[in-house]
């Protein structure tokens, strides 16, 4: 897999039926490898360790509906009280993060009403906080730690 701006964890990895799986901490099970898995794992240990972000306060691929449709959000992370805190979209590092993908997260978040937004291809990475009464989103330089928006 490709090397990723992220800092670099010890994952766990196995082969099986021809296909390389990785242990997802948060599912507690191994996924198959795909260059999108590879981001949102090292997302996930990024926002674990060097942020704070609590593991059982995450939720990977979860199912949410807009409008009629069935939509996949690849990370969200609640606070403490069970409110959605940051929503997450990965793209494989090959993927550049372009409008489109902006307004996908943003769109899913109207769902979601998160009030911190993240978009990553493992290399690039973009933030955004979102104004909770006029939904106005608002880019960010550093996305805040755990500590920091969880209050």
């Amino acid at each position: 897999m490709e090397q990723l701006s992220l800092p670099a964890y010890s994952h766990k990895l196995k082969d099986s039926e021809g296909k390389t799986f990785i242990l997802d901490q948060v599912r507690r099970k191994y996924v198959v490898l795909t260059p999108e898995e590879w981001v949102r794992q090292h997302v996930i240990h990024f926002l674990h360790q060097y942020l704070g972000y609590p593991l059982s306060l995450m939720s990977v691929e979860r199912g949410t509906k807009y409008n009629a449709l069935q939509k996949r959000t690849d990370l969200r992370i609640y606070t403490t009280a069970g409110a959605p805190l940051l929503l997450v979209e990965c793209k494989a590092a090959h993927v550049p993060i372009t409008d489109a993908t902006v307004r996908q997260v943003a769109v899913y978040n109207q769902t979601v009403a998160a009030p911190y937004l993240m978009v990553s291809n493992g290399l690039q990475h973009y933030c955004w906080h979102v104004n909770p009464q006029s939904k106005q989103i608002t880019p960010i330089s550093v996305l805040p730690s755990f500590s920091e928006i969880s209050l």
